[in-house]
């Protein structure tokens, strides 16, 4: 008869394993919603346990010893059968159930996303949801996520599996009170001629990507009077009257329809954008990321299909 184990033995490794993917205590205690001090304390429990030093300790940084890293290639591979058998179990659940780490672009999470996952959890008492709004490309696997949003074409991937949720169209859209004292420009030459709003992230500033009669994609650059790394910022300052704004058009219609922003451009002229839920690549994929995967293939295509 096997010995059992002690209860907070497996715990302690899953602490280990997080430690030495996160590269630091702090980030892996984020991740495991526990405080630094209760991942130091664990993993100088397990480092006790074993009579052996897991990790090379510095003021800047911690990497494993030889011994660790022997130790974190077995855990890995017996938390990956632990993770199967509970990810298959868990496949037959109607209810979802347990944490959920969700990481979706700013303003299109929080219209889109969030209201989706929002009812989802208040449907399932037991289900727990955390959504990170970040415009950065997150790594879902290190950084620890379930599910992630991308808007854009995504990169061929061998650990990440992708659902197409729709496309998302962007339009082009000035203030009345602009278009009044600017005139309305109908070419695109004409908008060349106006000052615009532009996306800018790290220095580098993204065009607006729009298709001629043949099919070709062309980048209309409308020179920036202001250049902004958040969509909403960028809308508040078109209708403030700073100039043209490329929006999408999920967005734009809003601001349409109450009179804020007048349309200059949108439709067939403008290259569309996919929009993909993606998730770490699994033998079996657990009933809380397929519930929300599925809630959002359903309520957001009517969103982005605004005209």
């Amino acid at each position: 008869m096997a010995t059992p184990l002690p209860h907070d033995r497996l715990g302690g490794i899953e602490v280990f394993v997080q430690a030495a993917e996160a590269g630091s205590f702090a980030l892996a205690a984020e991740r495991l919603n526990l405080t630094r001090s209760a991942v130091g304390k664990s993993i100088a429990r397990l480092e006790a346990r074993l009579g052996a030093r897991l990790f090379h300790r510095t003021t800047r940084q911690q990497s494993l010893t030889d011994a660790g890293q022997a130790y974190y290639d077995r855990c890995v591979r017996a938390l990956a059968e632990l993770y199967d058998a509970e990810a298959e179990l868990d496949s037959g659940r109607r209810s979802p159930q347990g944490r959920l780490r969700v990481s979706a672009p700013v303003v299109f999470g929080r219209h889109c996303v969030a209201p989706v996952l929002r009812e989802l959890a208040a449907r399932h008492p037991q289900l727990q949801i955390e959504i990170s709004f970040n415009d950065r490309v997150v790594d879902l696997i290190e950084e620890g996520y379930d599910l992630g949003i991308r808007i854009g074409a995504l990169p061929d991937s061998a650990s990440l599996v992708a659902r197409r949720l729709g496309l998302q169209t962007m339009g082009i859209g000035a203030s009345p009170a602009y278009i009044a004292a600017h005139g309305r420009p109908q070419t695109l030459d004409e908008m060349r001629q106006h000052v615009g709003v532009a996306y800018a992230r790290g220095g580098v500033e993204k065009g607006w990507s729009l298709m001629e009669a043949d099919g070709e994609v062309v980048q209309l650059r409308v020179p920036p009077r202001l250049r902004m790394d958040d969509l909403q910022a960028i809308a508040d300052a078109a209708i403030a009257g700073a100039g043209l704004a490329w929006l999408p058009c999920w967005m734009l219609s809003h601001y349409v329809r109450t009179g804020e922003l007048d349309v200059l451009m949108h439709g067939d002229r403008m290259a569309a954008q996919p929009v993909h839920a993606v998730w770490p690549q699994a033998r079996y994929l657990p009933s809380k990321t397929r519930t929300a995967i599925d809630a959002l293939a359903e309520r957001v295509p009517a969103m982005l299909a605004t005209w």
